[in-house]
């Protein structure tokens, strides 16, 4: 009775080893890379570090991806144009940005368009997230996940926010976004543009007198080194678009190419999850060294009204019917 259960005990452990072995068969030796402009610990970093955890797991250490942070490999519009000319693989970076290669892109850049990040999850993985990924592979980039940065919040120098007028004449360090620009000259402050590889300095050397980023940001960055004041405004939320090279992933074989969304998809939930961890605990953090105030909803309301007309001028530029559609996805979900 033993005999033969160690017999079937082996047959098994050879079959699920041949089993093993013809995956592995299928996959070859990679070696990818993926640039962040972000710091250590932030939350797209450590996304890339899970990803890369679990692909080097499931293909038994045959594909590796080395996760470059800093904006060790250049900023966001260098990096961009790298992944598609093809010698970067991959990169996270806000959604907002690819407007410069597609308009319709520019929706994840509007003000108040979203309340908290789980209500965004279920538009960017359905049809709506789909449909502006859809347009990417024209532009040699492909979508690969969607994953959160989180809401942007409001940092300077020089005295504390707690009304809308009191942004009027701040040198704002902004995402090199026209949206982004529009909105903050539209408040009264001067936007410049600029990479975020450049802010601390920037901040320190008085060049600027403040920027905006989520929590999380603030606090991997060091920002709160050279920046006293901070206003939660949560004011835009920002998507990360994870990007692949569409030369790099054409050249994988279909196996290749299936072993890493899967391990994407097991990243993107533990991303969104640890991401939400990290602002909160960053807000508890940056009090410590912070002066922080809340913009309250009558103030809110001022810049919003302040806006409106570059968030009209972005809404035509886009298609009122690409704006119609996702505030009737979002609608659909708040009534859930």
């Amino acid at each position: 009775m033993r005999i033969g259960n160690l017999l079937g005990k082996t047959a098994i452990a050879l079959c699920a080893l041949g089993l093993f072995s013809t995956v592995q068969a299928q996959v070859s030796e990679h070696t990818f890379r993926i640039s962040i402009a972000g710091a250590p610990g932030h939350p797209s970093v450590m996304g890339a570090e899970k990803w890369a955890e679990l692909v080097k797991q499931k293909s038994g250490g045959k594909m590796t991806i080395k996760v470059f942070p800093n904006g060790l490999l250049g900023g966001d519009v260098q990096v961009l144009s790298a992944v598609q000319g093809g010698t970067i693989d991959f990169t996270s970076m806000n959604s907002g940005i690819l407007q410069s290669q597609v308009k319709e892109f520019a929706i994840f850049d509007f003000p108040f368009m979203f309340e908290n990040g789980k209500e965004a999850d279920p538009i960017l993985d359905g049809a709506f997230g789909k449909k502006l990924a859809d347009l990417l592979p024209a532009k040699n980039l492909v979508n690969l996940a969607y994953w959160e940065l989180g809401f942007r919040n409001l940092t300077n120098s020089k005295r504390p926010i707690a009304k809308a007028d009191d942004i009027a004449g701040l040198k704002i360090r902004v995402i090199q976004s026209p949206i982004y620009i529009e909105t903050f000259n539209a408040l009264g402050a001067n936007a410049i543009p600029m990479p975020i590889t450049e802010v601390y300095t920037a901040m320190e050397q008085k060049i600027i007198d403040g920027h905006e980023n989520p929590f999380s940001v603030i606090e991997t960055s060091k920002f709160n080194e050279v920046q006293k004041f901070l206003t939660v405004s949560n004011h835009i939320y920002n998507p990360q678009s994870v990007l692949a090279s569409k030369k790099k992933w054409d050249s994988l074989t279909k196996d290749e190419q299936d072993l890493l969304m899967g391990a994407m998809q097991e990243a993107t939930k533990w991303q969104r999850d640890n991401a939400r961890a990290l602002s909160d605990q960053s807000l508890t953090n940056l009090k410590k060294s912070m002066q922080v105030s809340v913009l309250p909803p009558e103030e809110t309301a001022k810049i919003r009204a302040k806006i409106k007309p570059v968030i009209d001028k972005f809404a035509a530029n886009v298609g009122a019917d690409l704006v119609q559609q996702l505030q009737g996805e979002l609608e659909k979900g708040r009534k859930k």
